[in-house]
């Protein structure tokens, strides 16, 4: 297995972490999932192996053409909110794992409960020192995963 090189901007989802969020989610056969701030695919990759639907967003170029290598589903190249605003689909799930330096966390939240189908999930991979007013949250380590449900 290839090792993912970790950089300032770029911080693959830890093993545990990823095992919470895919037990969270339960089941995601032929449900719409958007993986946002993509970076290595990892997360979408999961869901697309559990019988989801994976639209990849990121914003750098060549971490697109290397997830495009290696996914069945759609990359969109471009800014996360840009790409949201001009989204047509009502995605059944949503995961963002922003870089933690990130400054629109209200704006991205904002605009991924406009975008997400009724009955939809939200999830926001981030450092547990940001706070934010989610339905749910859950911790491991310096990691924390807020929760959206939105309503049916």
């Amino acid at each position: 297995m290839k090792k993912t090189r970790r950089t300032k901007d770029l911080r693959p989802t830890p093993s545990l972490v990823k095992n919470a969020l895919f037990n969270i989610l339960g089941d995601l056969e032929g449900l719409l999932f958007l993986d946002l701030f993509a970076g290595t695919g990892q997360i979408g990759l999961e869901a697309e192996s559990r019988g989801a639907e994976v639209i990849y967003v990121e914003k750098d170029p060549g971490r697109a053409k290397r997830i495009r290598e290696r996914a069945k589903g759609k990359v969109v190249v471009g800014d996360v909110i840009r790409v949201l605003k001009r989204m047509k689909l009502e995605p059944d799930v949503v995961f963002a794992d922003p870089p933690y330096s990130y400054t629109r966390y209200e704006e991205l939240i904002r605009e991924v409960l406009k975008t997400l189908k009724p009955g939809g999930v939200f999830v926001l991979e981030h450092d547990r020192r940001r706070h934010f007013n989610p339905d749910e949250e859950r911790f491991y380590g310096d990691t924390a995963l807020s929760i959206w449900r939105k309503a049916p």
